[in-house]
């Protein structure tokens, strides 16, 4: 697709593109198709959970799927997967009825999206080291233009999402994110890189249950990853709920599609800004100033947002948040990317993601009876007040202290 030293990179980001894409119109899709049958945030919450749960141990099996497999290999094979799960919704629409289509038949279909998304993410995560160093970019480089055009795919999703459901209809809009897919396995499929395409069984444990848990002994034996694993889990849990199940209930309730869509979008448009301007930043701004700016500004804008506002300072205060978080996970790339030796690679960047997924559903299954009985204010202030904890706690973790150091360095196996 792409020549020259840049091409692999570039292909690479643009995938990720697209599949981002899919994956950013489903989070406006799959919320609407449950509240436009009965509005109730609970069953928006099983949904969501459905979304999640699988995540945790996908993302673990899929580090080690990219280990064992190879990392182009396994991108097109989970994007397959992906195109079907989001095309069977409009399938069995067509096929058996719209009425079909119900709060379980939602479930299992972003249950199984759940399962074979993490493994394409991982697949071209792993794969940005060496096509960084094949185009002459630094990591922080790479890794800064790669979650620029992440939260792109989710400016670009929701938008889209929104709209579409507006003109064809929550089902319809399925077969876009169908056709994003595939579209990335296209792109994957003209990738010539090294350290892409079957890997050195050698390096590898013989069983793969084995090498996932070298994966998380990887982890947990390494002080700054641990503990950006655990930060990253609590404010994975305190987040999400906001984004999955209260903001959809509020737009919802007021019949106000493309208004969820904005507010997303929002989040992403800071957050595409936050990470481009990472590639700057890092020359002169400490990783762990940059990381505690983000959780403390996360809470303030949540408690804020509790009370809420009009929607201009919703959209404000979403892309404020963006921002500041937007440096965030090319931090945590470079983390892995440097701790990590190149046959673990695709299994730490799996456990990382799956630790960060653990508490999602806890805070789902809180969230959506607790929007139902309490109402959203207090919803909102019950997830928020913690962030503003953890963000005060953070402070005083001394392992953060070491994402300005050097990293050892790592012995190839």
């Amino acid at each position: 697709m792409m020549n020259g030293k840049r091409g692999p990179l570039y292909t690479i980001l643009f995938a990720a593109l697209l599949a981002g894409a899919g994956n950013g119109i489903t989070i406006v899709a799959f919320p609407w198709l449950v509240l436009q049958r009965n509005g109730s945030a609970l069953d928006a919450s099983i949904v969501a959970m459905a979304g999640t749960i699988p995540l945790l141990v996908a993302t673990l099996i899929a580090g080690a799927a990219v280990d064992y497999l190879g990392r182009k290999r396994v991108s097109m094979i989970s994007d397959a997967l992906s195109a079907l799960s989001v095309a069977a919704v409009p399938v069995l629409a067509l096929t058996l009825g719209v009425h079909v289509v119900n709060v379980a038949v939602l479930a299992g279909l972003a249950a199984l999206g759940a399962l074979f998304d993490p493994a394409g993410m991982t697949a071209r995560e792993t794969m940005l080291p060496e096509a960084a160093q094949r185009a002459g970019w630094t990591l922080d480089h790479a890794n800064s233009v790669y979650e620029a055009v992440f939260n792109l795919s989710y400016i670009v999703g929701p938008g889209v999402g929104g709209l579409l459901i507006a003109t064809l209809g929550g089902v319809n809009t399925m077969w876009v994110t169908a056709a994003a897919f595939v579209l990335s396995i296209l792109a994957i499929s003209t990738l010539r890189l090294e350290g892409a395409g079957t890997p050195n069984r050698n390096a590898l444990p013989e069983g793969v249950w084995a090498g996932v848990v070298e994966g998380l002994r990887f982890v947990w034996t390494n002080k700054v990853l641990r503990t950006l694993a655990i930060v990253d889990l609590a404010a994975t849990g305190l987040y999400m709920p906001m984004e999955s199940v209260l903001f959809p209930k509020y737009f919802t309730d007021r019949n106000e599609p493309a208004h969820l869509g904005w507010v997303l979008m929002a989040l992403s448009l800071g957050g595409l800004v936050g990470a481009l301007s990472y590639a700057v930043m890092s020359k002169y701004s400490r990783r762990r100033t940059v990381m505690l700016i983000a959780v403390l500004t996360l809470g303030v804008a949540m408690t804020i947002i509790a009370f809420l506002p009009p929607l201009p300072l919703i959209l404000v205060l979403c892309a404020i948040v963006g921002f500041v978080y937007g440096p965030i996970a090319p931090i945590y790339n470079y983390v892995m990317q440097t701790r990590a030796p190149q046959h673990l690679r695709g299994r730490v960047v799996g456990v990382m993601g799956s630790l960060a997924y653990a508490a999602g559903p806890l805070g789902l299954v809180v969230a959506g009876p607790l929007a139902d009985a309490a109402g959203l204010h207090a919803t909102f202030l019950a997830l928020a007040l913690p962030m503003l904890l953890l963000g005060l706690v953070a402070v005083f973790l001394p392992a953060l202290r070491e994402l300005d150091r050097d990293p050892p360095a790592i012995s190839a196996r």
